[in-house]
């Protein structure tokens, strides 16, 4: 296919337009001669192209943002290239990203990609100077990527496929545009205006797509705002009020952070790229598979059942040895065994694979809400309405396990089934089905690496062992013989417990300090070193402490 130049004839797109009045010969003396003249215009039309490109796709990105304020934010193209990103990240990436990045994993996958799609903008730039039609071709490819990825999202639809589609095609009609207007401001004969034609054109395009994509992005955030009906939410009373646990269960050592966790402060490890917003009018849960009697229910329904308080460390299989994916909260919810015996389980299902809003699948052990510990759904933590962040406006927890396989936030369907018969989102990424936290402890006083006076050392710190308790806790300084720790006191079996231990005459050097804890059934914690993955990290924490 011949592309139209700029100078009006019909041949191949070149960097240099076609002939002007001069002719060849007046082109070709006013081409540079030397080398470094000829680097010099190369490297103008390389920076010219560039600048095309990222110019075409922020207005792509920009359409594709206001686009996905009617077919939501997680449909955005930015969003949709991150939850594909997502889906296909190897374990060990999952990993080392949680280990370097922790709650901040996102921003960097977001950053990667807004990286990754501006340097594909400036090849794509680039190219447009010599193959202007593969170029265009390309863009409006990168577009039709981006509406699979959004459309194969487990809760999308085929609107979802809108934003990314027109993005692409705006993109290449602006990097048409653009490259155009490059080639004649930049042929021989090229004419003042055309030089403010090209400048104007693209200094307003990307002031353009700067102010659409920006308020695109707040119209999304305005239009799916939930803070309101949050906020008008009013929680049920529980049966029984829980008490505040005594002061005891928090020993009274400087750096050892509170008893419960600040819901500010509670960690996040989940794959929502976009954090799902939900209305509680819009919500319902429905609890299906293999029961006698399936039922649906709304949120205005769940707040008139019996709800109760209970205080439940969190913590996620993702956590290091001593690390700090894990809180403590009171939360308060409604029994999630009530609402499985009403719907009546069969003879032989052993699994409840629960749904997020988003479309996250986590498998957890019937058993373990039916043997009587307080499994729930939980509305509320630390006496405020759940956090959008936390799953807000529900979620459910099962003590004694961890968050994979338990703690499913936005929670809208329970279909009770078999781990034969069905795989959790974890499952086929390497991690075991079922995984009961295991007994660990952390130094949190002081902290690996500190300088401390000699004499008299307070250590202080964390032990776990949920739905078992903990029955003790012991450090060892320099390999020497393990020394009983000062528990404090205990809440309950599915809360962590804190210690403390004073090191008397602590001699000056540097010492490495480790703890292990014992768990309510008497089995000690293991020094046995392993990953997370499978089912959670084991070992001894340790830390290096200089005293002088």
């Amino acid at each position: 296919m011949s592309e139209q130049e700029p100078g009006g004839g019909q041949g191949r797109a070149a960097d240099e337009s076609a002939p002007g009045r001069g002719g060849e010969d007046a082109q070709q003396q006013s081409r540079p001669t030397t080398t470094k003249g000829r680097l010099a215009a190369l490297g103008g039309r390389i920076a010219r192209g560039a600048l095309v490109g990222l110019v075409a796709g922020g207005a792509g990105l920009a359409v594709g943002e206001l686009v996905a304020v009617a077919t939501g934010e997680a449909s955005a193209p930015v969003a949709a290239a991150g939850d594909w990103a997502i889906s296909i990240t190897p374990t060990w990436l999952e990993q080392f990203a949680i280990r370097n990045f922790g709650t901040n994993d996102k921003t960097v996958l977001l950053i990667g990609v807004y990286v990754t799609l501006a340097l594909a903008a400036v090849v794509d730039g680039v190219l447009a100077r010599t193959r202007l039609t593969i170029a265009s071709i390309l863009t409006a490819v990168v577009g039709v990527a981006g509406a699979i990825a959004a459309v194969t999202r487990p809760a999308a639809d085929t609107a979802a496929l809108l934003p990314s589609l027109l993005a692409g095609l705006a993109a290449a009609l602006v990097l048409r545009w653009l490259t155009i207007l490059s080639l004649k401001e930049s042929a021989p004969s090229a004419e003042p205006s055309g030089r403010r034609r090209f400048v104007l054109g693209t200094l307003g395009t990307a002031a353009g797509a700067l102010v659409a994509g920006y308020g695109g992005n707040l119209w999304i955030k305005k239009r799916y705002n939930v803070s309101e009906a949050r906020a008008n939410v009013v929680l049920p009373t529980p049966a029984k009020v829980l008490p505040e646990p005594p002061a005891s269960v928090h020993p009274d050592v400087s750096g050892l952070g509170p008893f419960f966790t600040p819901t500010s402060e509670f960690y996040r490890v989940d794959t929502a790229l976009t954090v799902p917003r939900v209305d509680p009018r819009d919500w319902k849960l429905k609890i299906h598979g293999m029961v006698e009697r399936p039922f649906e229910i709304t949120f205005e329904e769940l707040l008139s059942y019996r709800f109760e308080e209970h205080d439940m460390t969190l913590t996620c299989v993702s956590n290091p040895v001593g690390g700090p994916y894990m809180g403590n909260a009171r939360w308060l919810g409604t029994s999630l065994a009530s609402l499985l015996r009403r719907a009546g389980v069969r003879r032989g299902a052993d699994m409840i694979l629960s749904t997020s809003t988003d479309g996250m699948t986590i498998g957890s052990p019937v058993e373990a809400v039916l043997d009587g510990r307080q499994a729930m759904l939980a509305v509320a933590m630390n006496g405020e309405t759940l956090p959008v962040k936390h799953g807000f406006p529900c979620r459910m927890l099962i003590p004694g396990l961890y968050g994979y396989v338990s703690a499913t936030k936005w929670v809208t369907d329970l279909n009770i089934t078999t781990y034969a018969a069905s795989d959790a989102y974890w499952t086929p990424r390497g991690y075991s089905p079922q995984a009961p936290v295991k007994t660990a402890s952390r130094i949190d006083v002081p902290r690996s690496g500190a300088t401390v006076p000699a004499g008299t050392v307070v250590l202080a710190g964390t032990a776990w062992a949920n739905h078992r308790g903990v029955a003790a806790v012991e450090v060892q300084i320099d390999n020497g013989e393990w020394r009983e720790a000062t528990l404090a006191a205990a809440d309950t079996p599915d809360t962590w417990r804190q210690w403390s231990y004073q090191w008397e005459n602590a001699p000056k050097g540097s010492h490495k300090v480790k703890v292990r804890a014992t768990d309510g059934t008497g089995a000690v914690q293991t020094s046995a070193v392993q990953d997370v993955v499978p089912n959670g990290a084991t070992g001894h924490h340790t830390v290096t402490v200089k005293v002088s």
